[in-house]
């Protein structure tokens, strides 16, 4: 993990959610969302609260309105989902604009989509203000299982390599006059796919032989020994101890 590897996610900037601790940023982003999910449904307007809150990280760090709503698109599949609740849920049912719709499937509905884009939001500025590099040092500083780390690592990096040799192989297919037009066109899309696993595991193979040709044992060497004093806990922590606020008073009122 000490090479550096830059992400489309993420969103350049020296802003002072940018210079956070990225273990501070994550445990609080995890600590957002567990908060945001204990919030009871009913509690409509807490909601528009973590929406606020969301809006001042996202202005003190500096993420456009327009970037965070495209990202945002990412949950398109959960928003169909949610829209189909009212009609196939059970339970007593209510007349919306001539469509008969169940209660329970509305409020479920509203769960989803509230909690979602509010988890789905939280972690955007989370990828956008923090190096794929920063954040698996900082979950290897949460002490998370460092077999985890590393996979979390190989897989995203890999990731990206794969995704580099499936456009090389476009555009070579492309280059020689090749376009997808129909189903006799599969084989050949098909032949690239079976080309592109051994590609992939040829590779991995020698990236295996080279990691053990250079010492590794199991482990990846931290270069970086990232801390966090008290007065970045605080920051960080700023947002999931108001949300927790917000959420007590949802309860309570």
């Amino acid at each position: 993990m000490g090479a550096g590897h830059a992400h489309r996610l993420y969103r350049p900037g020296h802003s002072p959610v940018h210079r956070l601790p990225p273990h501070t940023k994550i445990a609080a982003t995890f600590a957002f969302v567990v908060v945001v999910v204990s919030t009871p449904r009913e509690a409509m307007w807490a909601f528009g609260l973590y929406g606020v809150l969301l809006a001042a990280v996202a202005g003190f760090a500096r993420v456009p309105a327009g970037l965070l709503l495209r990202r945002l698109l990412i949950e398109v599949p959960f928003v169909a989902f949610a829209v189909l609740l009212p009609f196939v849920a059970r339970g007593e049912r209510v007349d919306v604009l001539g469509l008969s719709l169940s209660v329970n499937g509305l409020w479920g509905a509203w769960n989803v989509l509230a909690k979602g884009t509010l988890g789905v939001a939280a972690s955007v500025l989370l990828a956008a203000t923090t190096e794929l590099r920063a954040l698996l040092l900082g979950l290897q500083r949460l002490k998370l299982p460092p077999l985890l780390v590393q996979i979390a690592s190989f897989m995203i990096r890999y990731g990206d390599v794969i995704t580099d040799e499936m456009r090389r192989m476009r555009i070579a297919r492309e280059s020689r006059g090749f376009e997808a037009r129909g189903v006799r066109h599969w084989g050949v899309l098909a032949k690239s796919a079976g080309a592109l696993f051994i590609r992939s595991y040829e590779r991995g193979e020698r990236v295996h032989l080279a990691m053990i040709s250079r010492g590794y044992t199991g482990t990846m060497p931290v270069i970086d020994e990232v801390r966090a004093d008290r007065a970045q806990w605080s920051s960080a922590l700023a947002l999931p101890l108001t949300a927790l606020v917000v959420c007590l008073l949802g309860w309570t009122l």
